[in-house]
């Protein structure tokens, strides 16, 4: 694939900068990109024809969607149009429907941190599909040095929305995230999240998938000094007739990171397919590396599919760990069993066997009304498979 003069220096990382691999196999030309056909890697298991277009590169913004905003006072909340200077400065996109998305949305959102400030409160951003049609997003939130913070998407209503979210986490910065993506029944997501995590920063992600037709999420991750470390948390319960793909990375291109990937799904319902995706790369000339990632599915039905897939690529033989491990299958018997014969019904052990299956994910959740609310939500949507 072709890439323009997109480099380092120009695409404003610092020329002293680590380089990403998600740098060099990325570009904002839509044209370095080919529509995929669905033999491709990294579309083969999407279903192209319900993208609704998304991959043949329209850029017609039919849709409507609000973005409403949230913030103690202390967090700096801009909308800025598309030519502000710190936009799309920190990552290139990896794949068609990134590029589209950059090159279509008109107005962004920017959340910044200030240095040495400790958010309050959550920063909520929430985004609404109104009017069924294409839309395109962008939101940027930089966590500046020393800073701390928790940031909310949530994404609900109807659109075909494409959109790209940018996460800075600056040196010595802590950035927590919770995407929910809550969308109605009949909604197309495609999101992509791009992540920097500087020297001594944390970044930890919580992905909640439980609405839409079709979503598709991949968060990318890379470093840019020693000391970072990243958490991906993921939970999705796919039902009847849905499409939920995961698509994570976690690029170990600087020396002495950490990385942890934790993926929980359920599938119930005829047609229900879930995609889980995680690679992960050390790179070449990198020491100390600690990685470690997992995917476990519980497939609650016949006529469900799961496809779970972790990559670990290593360049270098200094590395202080490394692993990976994936799992799916029903309810173990055992487990309800021991609950029936302590006179629990059915119906009321196979929703605790389930809810102690997601509790330890949302649990890490620090919102209580928000852990709250999932939990709720898993179990409506349980109740309608029973």
């Amino acid at each position: 694939m072709a890439t323009p003069n997109l480099g380092i220096k120009e695409h404003s990382h610092g020329g002293d900068l680590p380089v990403s691999k998600l740098d060099v196999h990325g570009s904002f030309d839509l044209d370095d990109f080919p529509k995929p056909n669905g033999r491709e890697e990294e579309w083969r298991f999407t279903p192209l024809r319900r993208l609704r277009g998304l991959h043949d590169g329209r850029d017609i913004a039919d849709g409507v969607v609000t973005v409403d905003v949230t913030a103690p006072d202390e967090v700096v909340v801009e909308t800025v149009g598309r030519d502000d200077a710190r936009l799309g400065t920190s990552f290139l996109p990896t794949d068609r429907v990134s590029a589209l998305a950059y090159q279509s949305f008109t107005e962004a959102v920017v959340v910044t941190v200030p240095k040495e400030v400790e958010a309050g409160a959550p920063v909520f951003v929430r985004i609404t599909g109104t009017e069924q049609g294409d839309a395109y997003g962008h939101v940027l939130v930089r966590a500046e040095r020393h800073s701390a913070a928790t940031v909310v998407l949530e994404y609900a209503g109807n659109s075909v929305y494409a959109d790209n979210v940018e996460f800075v986490v600056e040196d010595g910065a802590r950035l927590d995230v919770i995407s929910l993506q809550d969308w109605e029944r009949d909604a197309v997501h495609v999101s992509h999240h791009y992540t920097r995590v500087g020297r001594d920063a944390r970044f930890r992600s919580f992905v909640v998938t439980l609405g839409g037709d079709l979503v598709r999420l991949s968060p990318k991750v890379a470093y840019t000094g020693p000391g970072g470390d990243a958490e991906l948390f993921g939970l999705y319960f796919t039902g009847e007739g849905q499409h939920h793909e995961h698509r994570s990375l976690i690029d170990h291109n600087v020396s002495r990171t950490r990385s942890r990937v934790e993926y929980k799904g359920a599938l119930s319902g005829e047609g229900a397919h879930a995609v889980w995706i995680g690679d992960v790369i050390i790179g070449e000339g990198t020491e100390g590396t600690d990685s470690y990632e997992h995917n476990r599915n519980l497939v609650l039905t016949d006529g469900t599919r799961v496809d779970s897939v972790p990559n670990l690529e290593i360049f270098t033989g200094e590395v202080e760990g490394a692993g990976h491990a994936s799992a799916s299958g029903r309810l173990d018997d055992v487990h309800l069993f021991y609950l029936q014969s302590r006179g629990i019904p059915a119906d009321a052990a196979r929703r605790l066997v389930i809810r102690g299956f997601f509790a330890e994910l949302i649990n890490r959740i620090e919102i209580p009304e928000l852990r709250e609310r999932i939990m709720t939500e898993v179990e409506e949507k349980l109740a309608l498979h029973e």
